[in-house]
């Protein structure tokens, strides 16, 4: 979603008329991301208020493929959750409890407001046996000031005070992108990946088995994608360029 059909909360030149092609073709899709704090419902709005028309149910989080795996590895469960309500809503959702209380799974995603004090709780909770999952990797995240220590940065302070290492469900966590591709009834041969990160986007993509495509509205640049042992199967500079081949 974030550096393909938006980009610092305005819309891609283009991206508006490419998601009206996807949906008069008939071609089933999903917009992915790896930000956990919103429901569906929420970036339904958030991408009409920027003048995008993707219904919830095209939707898919970090958040809603953690919530799918746990239910898969563990149903009706019970998670210490450190996040926001994209989060635990998909976990209520999928019949989870949560609890600080010798829950199964401590679950780290997306917050604006990190608390040290949840923080220490989970890695409490780890030490005491709870498993360790986060929705992303992702380090950083983006904000009017600069960056934002994001899920990554955290899970690498419970990892390095606990000695666990997470599961990360996101991407570049191929999974992400399989659970996406069986949502719409795809198949590996005849899906295309469009994303503007080689290290998670392409990445998952190609170990997904998808035709991957890399637009240069996002974070990386023509001269970084050399620098990867892999390339996408497609370069264009946005999602404009593809309007025609839908």
């Amino acid at each position: 979603m974030d550096g393909v059909l938006v980009h610092e909360g305005h819309p891609v030149p283009g991206a508006d008329e490419f998601i009206k092609r996807l949906r008069d073709s008939g071609k089933p899709f999903r917009v992915l991301t790896n930000n956990s704090i919103y429901t569906p419902r929420d970036l339904s709005v958030r991408l009409r208020n920027a003048g995008l028309e993707v219904p919830p149910e095209s939707i898919w989080t970090s958040a809603m493929a953690t919530a799918q795996f746990l239910d898969d590895q563990r149903p009706g469960g019970s998670a210490y959750v450190i996040g926001e309500a994209g989060l635990t809503t998909a976990l209520h959702e999928a019949g989870y409890i949560l609890t600080d209380l010798d829950p199964d799974y401590v679950v780290l995603g997306e917050t604006r407001t990190y608390s040290f004090t949840q923080i220490t709780r989970a890695i409490r909770l780890i030490e005491g046996g709870a498993r360790f999952i986060a929705t992303n990797p992702d380090p950083v995240g983006p904000s009017n000031e600069g960056s934002l220590p994001a899920c990554g940065a955290v899970a690498a302070m419970i990892s390095k005070a606990s000695g666990v290492e997470p599961y990360f469900v996101g991407k570049p966590n191929p999974m992400m992108m399989r659970r996406a591709l069986n949502a719409i009834e795809g198949h590996s041969e005849t899906t295309a990946m469009i994303g503007d990160r080689m290290d998670t986007d392409v990445v998952s993509g190609m170990e997904a088995g998808l035709y991957t495509i890399l637009v240069l509205t996002g974070v990386t640049q023509r001269d970084q994608i050399d620098r990867y042992p892999y390339r996408p199967s497609l370069v264009v500079d946005s999602v404009a360029d593809l309007i025609d081949l839908v």
